[in-house]
């Protein structure tokens, strides 16, 4: 997505140190004009804190950021080309929608006249015509995004951030407001920096992926190699895939925790080893004639219902995950303590170098 023609300086260039007592944040990114890059991590990995350094909200230890070539380091945040939605929006309850857009414009020098008439413009982009003079708490919460988006763009950023925009949401409102943000996305000729902890939303609306825990980058790349690829445990987790790290020689990977497990790739050296939670055939007794390569027994940790499916925490000689229908969990009768083989086939594991 980046712009044909533009300069070597285009885009964003930072690296941002934050040291907090215990916690240091130290994430470098790199960014193109039209590039949507995604932070995604588990609650107290730094995200917000990076959003915030990057938005001057917080200073940095160490470090540099660049945007478009100027050094914004020493900038303060209201002078920065920066246009920021916020999780719950923070929209001025006493204006009008009309007049919440208009504010940002307001600020940067221009005047009343020329500040609304660019907030009419953005409004009618985002189909909130008929919704200028609504005050905040008449507005869905869609609608109320929807502002916000407007008042961030209506300043013409180089750089866009969005902090966890879809949360508020219920997840009805939250299916279409995510593909109403996706256009907008697309349409966005400068760099947006999404913070989520949702999957989903950071597939759907990034071009990239930054993953970070504990204040560092532990994986980045294209949504499809992320989630195809997995290196940690808490990306597995949320791509719905067990992963395990081992030795391979040829089909067979030793793994560092647990027995040797058959694959579907031929391979040699370190490797990780991952496979959908759904690959996993439950069974009270052990099969006879069974054509899966793998087999395990293990005994039932937990359960949990997840969506449409029951979850099934297993532990023993390989500890993974399986989901299963409801009816499937009933006819086993599964429960707490209960001991279970499970199979898999190598067809379905997908090995690549560690």
């Amino acid at each position: 997505m980046t712009e044909a023609g533009a300069p070597a300086t285009a885009g964003l260039d930072c690296r941002l140190v934050v040291d907090r007592g215990s916690f240091r944040l130290d994430v470098t990114l790199r960014a193109a004009p039209g590039d949507v890059v995604a932070l995604l991590g588990p609650n107290g990995a730094g995200k917000t804190t990076a959003l915030r350094a990057l938005a001057g909200l917080v200073p940095l230890t160490e470090g540099h950021l660049r945007l478009d070539g100027e050094a914004l380091e020493r900038t303060a945040p209201e002078s920065r080309p920066v246009g920021v939605v916020f999780q719950d929006y923070l929209l001025f309850p006493h204006l009008s929608a009309l007049d919440n857009v208009a504010f940002g414009p307001r600020c940067r020098g221009a005047t009343k006249a020329q500040a609304r008439a660019r907030a009419a413009v953005w409004l009618e982009r985002m189909g909130l015509t008929e919704h200028a003079a609504a005050k905040p708490r008449r507005l869905s919460g869609g609608q109320a995004q929807r502002v916000a988006l407007a008042r961030a763009l209506a300043t013409q950023p180089r750089l866009l951030l969005l902090d966890e925009p879809l949360a508020a949401l219920d997840a009805r409102t939250r299916l279409e407001v995510r593909a109403g943000l996706r256009r907008h996305l697309a349409a966005f000729e400068a760099v947006a920096v999404l913070v989520t902890h949702d999957p989903l939303d950071a597939m759907v609306l990034a071009d990239r992926l930054v993953v970070v825990e504990h204040g560092q980058v532990v994986q980045e790349g294209a949504p499809s190699d992320i989630a195809r690829h997995p290196r940690t445990e808490y990306i597995a987790q949320l791509v719905g895939l067990n992963l395990y790290r081992g030795r391979a020689d040829g089909h067979t990977v030793r793994l560092d925790a647990g027995p040797s497990l058959t694959t579907a790739e031929e391979l040699s050296g370190p490797v990780f080893v991952a496979f959908p939670l759904s690959a996993v055939t439950l069974h009270r007794d052990r099969p006879a004639g069974s054509s899966a390569r793998n087999l395990w027994r293990c005994e039932v940790a937990g359960l949990e219902t997840h969506g449409d499916q029951i979850r099934a925490d297993l532990g023993g000689e390989l500890p993974l995950a399986a989901d299963l229908t409801t009816v499937a969990a009933a006819e086993l009768d599964l429960h707490p303590g209960a001991t279970v083989w499970a199979t898999l086939k190598a067809a379905q594991t997908h090995a690549y170098p560690a």
